[in-house]
């Protein structure tokens, strides 16, 4: 096969979608050596043209970049007229697989996208008026397309309800864990021990509850390190005794902080899967996470749960998970170990064989 493989959104900082597209790519790369070919493509500025090959380095693939004065308005536009078709840039392929930001037309081959969340349909008011129109092109793209991957099976019944899609054209694609993240290696050191907790600052991403849990602890001797860019809507509010504001680190000080923490703490009010809570119990820490049952995959039968909206729930799971760390580190570990982009790449290739 030959095999298409859009990396736009990579000419962008870091997410968790950004990972999961780089991740996929990796392992794709692993899975398929000496018996497909691999090429990733991009529309992009001359910005992206710079960040996206940064981000590939070290994935052994074939990128194509078409550098564009003005990448997102060309997009939309290439989108939305359906012209002209990827082959004009790309020649011959037999799969085209395209991300969020674009769904370009195609004259043949397999049409396949990855899903990894529904937060803009279900939550419109989480979500900013440029997520929800960019995100609703590629939900009537997806109902269209021979192949629909999503990071949970969760993300897969909500697209099998919300979008009509056939249940046999999705397959589901849990997110690997980054060797970055291991168990072994240093810890961060703080001012004093600390809960981690890894986000953007986003009213999807509830960090305002988990200060106030952290309020009702009255620190127990703890800091709580708050990793993350600064998102949009409005901000929680950090300046409180006790809580560090990190921003943005890299993967590397990331592991060290996860390795370093008396308990990791994800109080998301939705997810498509929750990559930190696993990256967390890779690194060998116990983790808090959200009771949403979106989360429940990331976090199996292994983090301590709590509601929501409930301070004084993130409370209890909090104590609970200190007193348990002893139980629940190697639990964890074991979990992690089931999720590796190298069965993303081999689940991506089997759907598309079985396609064709």
């Amino acid at each position: 096969m030959r095999i298409v493989f859009d990396v736009s959104p990579l000419s962008h900082e870091r997410t968790g979608v950004n990972n999961y597209i780089r991740g996929s790519l990796a392992g794709l790369a692993g899975a398929a050596a000496g018996r497909h070919e691999l090429v990733a493509f991009a529309p992009t500025s001359p910005a992206g043209a710079r960040t996206i090959p940064e981000a590939l380095a070290g994935i052994d693939v074939e990128l194509r970049l078409r550098r564009l004065p003005f990448a997102h308005g060309w997009r939309t536009a290439w989108s939305k007229l359906g012209r002209p078709p990827a082959e004009r840039f790309l020649g011959r392929f037999d799969v085209l697989h395209f991300q969020q930001w674009m769904t370009p037309p195609q004259r043949a081959g397999l049409r396949s996208t990855m899903l990894h969340d529904l937060v803009p349909l279900r939550f419109p008011e989480w979500t900013t008026p440029r997520t929800r129109s960019m995100h609703r092109a590629q939900y009537e793209a997806a109902a269209r397309c021979d192949v629909v991957f999503v990071n949970s099976a969760y993300t897969g019944r909500d697209a099998v309800e919300r979008l009509a899609i056939a249940p046999e054209r999705i397959r589901v694609a849990h997110p690997g864990v980054d060797p970055v993240y291991t168990h072994e290696g240093p810890r961060a050191e703080l001012e004093r021990p600390y809960l981690l907790t890894v986000a953007t600052l986003e009213p999807r991403k509830n960090l305002g509850t988990l200060v106030d849990a952290y309020r009702l602890l009255g620190g127990d001797g703890l800091a709580l390190a708050v990793v993350g860019g600064a998102g949009w809507g409005e901000q929680p509010r950090l300046d409180v005794p006790g809580v560090i504001r990190l921003g943005r680190v890299s993967d590397e000080e990331l592991a060290r902080l996860y390795r370093g923490a008396a308990c990791v703490v994800y109080p998301s009010r939705f997810e498509g899967f929750g990559m930190p809570i696993v990256e967390a119990m890779a690194c060998g820490v116990p983790v808090v996470a959200s009771a949403h049952p979106s989360m429940d995959e990331a976090s199996g039968d292994v983090a301590e749960r709590a509601e929501p909206e409930s301070p004084e729930g993130f409370v209890a799971a909090i104590r609970q998970a200190l007193l348990r760390r002893q139980e629940l580190v190697p639990r964890g570990l074991e979990h992690a170990r089931r999720f590796s982009w190298r069965a993303v790449g081999e689940t991506f290739l089997q759907a598309w064989e079985e396609r064709l």
